[in-house]
């Protein structure tokens, strides 16, 4: 195919060169023109843009929704039922209603039920049994590829994207060479070549039998605003079995790679076939339903199955053999207040999810998008969970207000359209910029009218710590390290202190919390939470780079902990007392490194960095494989001259002590 493209070229299409120039100049006249007026009314270092702007204004209407709900009350009625027959099994079924689904308001009503349906007979009056089919989800887009792994692997969307990069470019393969592992990663079309499709057939009919591919080829339909100019992200080869190769992979290579392999081939195997059980049943006019589903043949799950940003419900209880019209007894009826919860804050994928269905932005713009709020600190992470600051909502009110439509999700997707008519020869590129810059222009001589000699004061994000010297709440700041706390009383109190996280476990001196702090020069570690103590008898001087963890030593009941850094860590007990104790210097650190400094004052030890120079150290490899001798010669060279350095330096200080 390639060698077939080389031999008959075709000529370049000057539509989309001419819808990539338009989508470029219109994004630097945004954040050429919006970003100095944020410097000049809020602060330096801020900056806007068509797609970030959005993107931090779903962030902080979404929280603005939050602090608005009002939650309602709701009740649910559970009734515990078992057959007639004694020893023929019982089950669980949830109040229903009557003809249609009732919402109970109130505890008077869910107890004027239970007192109708306790002295009322209870019967099955539906029984519904059928053979369900889930199908898999299709082949990874660059956006489904980012969720996923945020959820499965805790990545963020740009390591997602930087490991993609590195399996794309080529890792080593032992008897393979340097083979590039998956398809181009940024991507927004579900297409899947005829080869890849044929060679996915032959390998799941021979490790998982014919029984596990359907009966055609399975084809996804790539929704109509994609550009489709690449396959959707897969394997290169789906012979490269993940487990195979997998002592040729970093950790998170081997498990972003697993990931893709799976849903490819996951995407081409038969769907899953569930037995369902549904019954209805009824006493004083009021349905009560149970259902419950069982695997019957795995199909695509025995390989993968797609994550969920919403909690799972809780599993059901398999129903007995039962028969309408049957009489039922009632052993007890439970009725439980709850409450309607907020809904919740984005989280990296969801927002992800939100951007590409409201049509903002393209592939390869998530990843940096969301980079880029969270580095303005316009939103912050609290676990996997996106919070807009007091600065991402300053920023968010001044646009909506001035730039009404910079900011509104339906311009920025009718904008893509735009662009996107611009690449079918629709629409003339230069005319749509015109079109845009006149009115932006306007909006933009309004504005600076508008806020002549005012500058926006962003409040301060207040925090439940106490300052230790004036008694003040202590407020959220950013330096040269990131966030830090300090106190409001500046000049008259000058108290900071590093942000701190609850951690798992105890101290295994003191038993205090364990708290996350941040080291003079911007590193994470660990400390007990009495290390400032004014009492000197309680005060604790335990602190270490190594992480704790939620389990606790079967030996001593000690929280254990781990090495500090990305991947898999064994995690290792650190009570000297203790049998299963890991001396320091066998926990992966330089001994030098890990004694030089405490935790609060200096930087990790270096072994902690190990993993990203060995992706490093893969990806060079991948690049230029041919250089390796070369620049082995060349790193030998001065490591030679290294070593009789000191020896000249011994040397000269024996010439002047003799002189």
């Amino acid at each position: 195919m390639v060698n077939e493209s080389i031999a008959a070229p075709r000529a370049i299409d000057q539509n989309l060169v001419d819808a990539q120039q338009a989508r470029r100049i219109l994004d630097r006249i945004v954040g050429y023109e919006l970003s100095p007026l944020l410097w000049k009314k809020i602060r330096r270092g801020l900056s806007a843009g068509r797609v970030q702007s959005v993107a931090t204004r779903l962030v902080v209407e979404r929280e603005e929704e939050i602090r608005a709900f009002q939650p309602q009350e709701y009740w649910s009625i559970q009734v515990d039922l078992e057959r007639v027959r004694p020893n023929l099994g019982g089950f669980q079924a949830m109040f229903y209603g009557r003809e249609k689904k009732m919402e109970l308001h109130s505890q008077e009503e869910a107890e004027a039920i239970v007192a109708e349906v306790s002295a009322a007979p209870f019967s099955v009056s539906k029984v519904k049994r059928q053979e369900k089919l889930r199908n898999p989800a299709p082949p990874f887009t660059t956006s489904t590829l980012q969720q996923e792994a945020s959820r499965k692997l805790n990545m963020t969307p740009a390591r997602t994207m930087s490991i993609a990069q590195q399996l794309y470019e080529g890792v080593d393969i032992t008897g393979e060479g340097t083979v590039g592992l998956i398809t181009y990663m940024r991507t927004d079309s579900l297409r899947l070549s005829e080869e890849a499709i044929a060679a996915a057939k032959g390998f799941i009919e021979t490790r998982y039998g014919k029984q596990y591919y359907p009966p055609q080829a399975r084809h996804y339909k790539t929704k109509g605003s994609a550009q489709d100019a690449h396959e959707a992200i897969r394997p290169s080869d789906v012979n490269l079995v993940p487990d195979e190769i997998k002592k040729d992979l970093t950790s998170e290579q081997y498990k972003l790679y697993k990931l893709i392999w799976s849903r490819f081939l996951a995407c081409q195997m038969a769907s899953a076939v569930y037995d369902s059980v549904s019954i209805e049943a009824q006493s004083a006019g009021y349905t009560f339903r149970a259902s419950h589903s069982e695997l019957k043949f795995s199909g695509f799950t025995a390989v993968y199955e797609e994550g969920k940003d919403d909690e799972d419900e809780a599993p059901q209880s398999p129903l007995p053999d039962l028969k309408e019209g049957e009489d039922l007894d009632l052993k007890k009826a439970d009725k439980q207040q709850h409450f309607t919860q907020p809904p919740a804050r984005y989280s990296e994928a969801t927002l992800i999810r939100a951007l590409e269905e409201k049509g903002i932005g393209r592939p390869s713009t998530y990843a940096p998008t969301i980079s880029t709020i969270l580095d303005r600190e316009y939103v912050v992470k609290e676990g996997k969970n996106l919070r807009p600051t007091p600065l991402g909502e300053v920023v968010t009110g001044l646009m909506k207000d001035k730039f009404t439509d910079i900011v509104d999700t339906a311009f920025t997707a009718t904008m893509e359209e735009r662009l996107d008519e611009v690449e079918t020869g629709k629409v003339d590129w230069k005319s749509l910029l015109g079109d845009f810059y006149g009115d932006f222009e306007q909006e933009l001589q309004k504005a600076e009218a508008d806020l002549d000699g005012e500058r926006i004061k962003v409040p301060d994000e207040v925090s439940d710590v106490i300052c230790p010297k004036c008694g003040r709440n202590l407020v959220y700041k950013s330096g040269r390290f990131g966030r830090f706390l300090a106190c409001p009383g500046w000049p008259e109190c000058d108290h900071t202190q590093p942000i701190v996280i609850e951690m798992p476990g105890k101290c295994p001196k003191c038993g205090g919390k364990i708290l996350k702090k941040t080291s003079k020069r911007g590193y994470a570690y660990y400390g007990c939470e009495n290390n400032s103590n004014k009492d000197e008898a309680k005060r604790c001087d335990f602190m270490t780079w190594d992480v704790p963890v939620k389990e606790t030593c079967p030996e001593c009941g000690h929280t254990l902990f781990k090495k500090s850094g990305r991947g898999f860590k064994k995690p290792f007990c650190i009570n000297p007392e203790c049998p299963n104790f890991l001396p320091e210097d066998q926990r992966g650190y330089k001994k030098k490194a890990a004694s030089a400094e405490s935790p609060a004052e200096g930087a990790p030890p270096e072994e902690e960095k190990k993993p990203a120079q060995k992706a490093a150290a893969k990806k060079t490899a991948a690049k230029k494989p041919a250089a390796k001798t070369v620049a082995a010669k060349k790193t030998a060279a001065p490591k030679k001259t290294a070593a009789k350095k000191p020896t000249a330096k011994k040397a000269a200080a024996k010439t002047k002590s003799e002189a």
